[in-house]
C-alpha cells in the first residue's frame, strides 16, 4: 500500500510562491507516475501537473504553464510542485495522486482522476491579498 502525504500549502498573496511536497511511504515511488490535482469550492477536481516515474516527462494544465514546475526526488520518495506567480484562481485544495506507470502518460490520460490508485489527503492553498 502506498501512502501519500501533501504539505506546503498556506495563505499567500497574489504574485507569491509556494512549494508543495508529496511524500510517499509504504512502497518505492520509483514505479509510479505522480500527478497533482486541485479542487476549488463548487468546481470539479482538475489535473494540474504530472510527472512520469523516471521524471523524464512532465505535463501541465494550460492555466499553470510557465508558472508551475513539477519535479521529483526518488531517493527521498518525494514529488514537488513549485508554484510561482500565484493568482487568486489558483486557490484550491491540492492533492497528489499515484498510478503505476513504467511509461509516460498520454496528454489525455494524465488528467483523468479515475486512473490513479492512491491519493493524499490534500493541502489547502489560498491566494488572497
Amino acid at each position: 500500500q502506498l501512502q501519500l502525504v501533501e504539505s506546503g500549502g498556506g495563505l499567500v498573496q497574489p504574485g507569491g510562491s509556494l512549494r508543495l511536497s508529496c511524500a510517499a511511504s509504504g512502497r518505492n515511488v520509483d514505479y509510479y507516475a505522480i500527478t497533482w490535482f486541485r479542487q476549488a469550492p463548487g468546481k470539479e477536481r482538475e489535473g494540474v501537473s504530472c510527472i512520469s516515474s523516471s521524471g523524464g516527462s512532465t505535463n501541465y494544465a494550460d492555466p499553470v504553464k510557465g508558472r508551475f514546475t513539477i519535479s521529483r526526488d526518488n531517493a527521498k520518495n518525494t514529488v514537488y510542485l513549485q508554484m510561482n506567480s500565484l493568482k487568486p484562481e489558483d486557490t484550491a485544495i491540492y492533492y497528489c495522486a499515484a498510478a503505476p506507470r513504467s511509461q509516460p502518460m498520454s496528454d489525455y490520460e494524465w488528467g483523468l482522476a479515475f486512473v490513479y490508485d492512491y491519493w493524499g489527503q490534500g493541502t489547502q492553498v489560498t491566494v488572497s491579498s
